[in-house]
């Protein structure tokens, strides 16, 4: 088939799915956009999403506790004044699904088992573009495809949600990557907070944007207990902030026209909405006591950056950056929220006489030259209520429990233990007209194959090089990383140059151009992180670990190395999905294998077998507490994973 039979395709499925609501894409357009303004502010309170368990206990210890969560069609409630809106939600029925989806709960040390059930409708309720790499469908019919990535999470990648591993409605058609029907994550990981969220390739902006992403957490209260942090279902809340615009019939806007119409129908470059949602709700408020609360923060945007601050006299004291703790407490003013970042934070509401604190933004949009946030629309995030006793008395009160002066011990990031030193440059194309056509990964596509290939166990040092002039905040899958430092590109335009005709760092001279100011990393972000913003015109060296933050540096418990892979991309999610993302291949190293010869090393991934004697199976360790038989179907789904028993306790599980 050629390539211009290909492209009028694509465009046609595109098509099809533009009028997945009923009506023409024009139809749409031609109804009235709501002026966000308009809509009053504080008026609903903040929702609690539902809470859900991968445990329970049995006979006093703790045992997996399977779930499936349904992606459900369904209409969503975002503001008093605001009629129902169509959303896409993630719940264990249709009846309990939420936007953003229930917080699910997690015990280190317990396996969490997920069945993610995709009851999606056969068209899409957003515009989407399949002239970008999309996840299509080869029939029609079969439903919207999704995948679910819980992000942060250490597990082997059959479980990693990778883009191509996608699904429709009842499994009627899959990715070419896609393996199992049923997740298995380990819950080995350190305690602290992540987000699960869809990562269909291509179709990752209209997914979420649609309401396809919820907060995770990995308890343990043997680490945690000890720290005598705000606790408990009033005291310790997530707030999941995202921004959206819709029509006054309270649907959804998206523009349906691309930013290059003739070459991206549909694509821009980014989305920004009017209306600040925070867990589901337009501008909310929350009645607080004078007192400490825990507030996980995340930033579930596309592509809008929260320079977060409260008025009042109020400050945040950092106690988590992403997935992990910070070694000690962290006290900021404001701080800067990229996409897909998380905060974990604590404010005290008895340092401020005022009944009332605001939660506001001001950071530009596109970050960090855009336009300037509107104090009084998307510059107010939410209100808190403060109500009870003076100040004074209530200090009181929390000085029986001061906040710890050390929170949680993490490795070192020592540079010299890198074994490996890399270049990621970040690359933005145009049209004739000067608008973005696509972003690239070192100058190249997800499809190409993979250049970056670490072995499990070890750190290496990325240099990242912003050629742009937006800030990416950048993900890794799997690995963990503690940003070093940001360097100012001298001569920027020169080695930009140099870089789009050679894409070599060393040839380029890197060196004799990131000699500029350095900016010094937050206090707040000094941890191990997944996500780390990348600023434009300016290098970033950070040092990436590929193994658990508790084990020493030793190899993972789960086969690394197997297909389909991980990845890593910016996540603004509009340019993840064209295609601002490239594959992340790890190897499996003798040290990674536990120091075993290849030819004696435990064979992972998907067995038909029960040969090497010696190795337990994590899945069968997993079935025993869940009771499944040997004839259940849901068994041939799970990823099976060997430890050594052999190797001692560092192999057990």
């Amino acid at each position: 088939m050629g390539f211009h039979v290909k492209h009028l395709l694509l465009l046609f499925l595109s098509a099809l799915l533009l009028v997945g609501r009923g009506g023409s894409s024009r139809n749409l357009e031609t109804q009235v956009v709501l002026d966000s303004s308009f809509l009053q502010k504080f008026v609903d309170p903040l929702p609690d999403m539902p809470r859900i368990q991968t445990y329970s206990f049995k006979n006093g210890a703790p045992v997996s506790n399977p779930l499936e969560i349904g992606m459900f069609k369904k209409k969503w409630k975002f503001h008093r004044d605001l009629p129902e809106t169509l959303v896409f939600a993630f719940g264990t029925t249709a009846e309990a699904a939420t936007v953003p989806g229930p917080t699910i709960e997690a015990l280190r040390g317990t396996p969490s088992v997920v069945t993610w059930d995709n009851r999606l409708p056969r068209h899409h309720i957003l515009p989407w573009d399949a002239t970008i790499p999309s996840a299509l469908p080869t029939r029609r019919n079969t439903g919207i495809p999704t995948v679910v990535h819980l992000h942060g999470g250490i597990h082997g990648p059959e479980n990693d949600g990778h883009a191509m591993a996608w699904f429709t409605s009842r499994f009627r058609e899959t990715g070419p990557t896609w393996t199992n029907r049923t997740y298995l994550y380990p819950s080995l990981q350190h305690p602290g907070n992540l987000w699960y969220h869809d990562h269909a390739m291509g179709l990752t902006r209209v997914n979420i944007l649609a309401g396809l992403f919820g907060a995770y957490v990995v308890r343990d209260p043997a680490v945690e207990d000890a720290l005598g942090l705000p606790s408990g279902p009033e005291f310790d809340r997530h707030l999941v902030i995202f921004d959206r615009s819709f029509r006054k019939d309270g649907s959804i806007f998206m523009n349906a026209t691309g930013n290059n119409p003739s070459i991206h129908p549909q694509w821009q470059p980014e989305y920004f909405g009017e209306a600040i949602i925070v867990n589901g709700k337009a501008w909310p408020y929350l009645e607080v006591r004078r007192r400490s609360y825990r507030f996980r923060i995340i930033n579930s945007s596309n592509a809008r950056f929260f320079r977060l601050s409260l008025t009042g006299g109020l400050s945040f004291v950092h106690i988590g950056s992403d997935s992990a703790y910070l070694p000690r407490p962290i006290t900021s003013s404001r701080f800067l929220l990229a996409p897909s970042e998380i905060a974990d934070v604590v404010v005290d509401f008895s340092a401020t006489d005022s009944d009332v604190s605001i939660l506001t933004n001001d950071a530009p949009y596109p970050y960090p030259t855009g336009d300037q946030a509107d104090p009084k629309g998307n510059g107010v995030v939410m209100k808190f209520a403060i109500s009870g006793e003076a100040a004074e008395e209530a200090s009181k009160v929390w000085q029986e429990s001061p906040l710890p002066a050390r929170l949680v011990a993490s490795p070192a990031a020592i540079e010299r233990e890198a074994v490996a030193t890399r270049y990621v440059a970040m690359y933005e194309y145009e049209s004739k007209e000067g608008e973005p056509t696509h972003l690239y990964l070192n100058g190249k596509s997800f499809d190409a194959p993979a250049t970056e290939t670490p072995s499990a166990g070890t750190t290496e040092v990325w240099n990242v090089i912003n050629l742009t002039e937006d800030n990416h905040p950048m993900h890794v899958h799997l690995g963990l990383f503690v940003a070093l430092e940001q360097i100012e590109l001298v001569d920027a335009d020169q080695f930009k140059k140099c870089m789009q005709k050679r894409n070599d760092a060393v040839g380029c001279r890197l060196a004799e151009h990131a000699v500029g100011s350095r900016i010094p990393v937050p206090a707040y972000e000094t941890g191990w992180k997944n996500v780390f913003k990348m600023r434009p015109g300016c290098l970033t060296r950070m040092l990436v670990r590929f193994s658990l933050l508790n084990s020493d540096n030793q190899p993972y418990p789960f086969d690394a190395a197997a297909e389909p892979g991980y990845a890593y991309h910016c996540h603004i999610l509009d340019h993840e999905d064209n295609v601002m993302m490239r594959p992340l291949k790890i190897v499996m190293s003798s040290r990674s294998l536990g120091g075993l010869e290849e030819s004696e090393a435990p064979q992972y991934g998907y067995m038909s077998d029960r040969e090497n004697s010696g190795f337990d199976l994590l899945q069968e360790f997993v079935f025993v507490f869940l009771g499944y038989g040997e004839s259940d179907d849901v068994k041939h789904r799970l990823p099976q994973i060997r430890v050594n028993k052999e190797d001692g306790d560092d192999a057990a599980l």
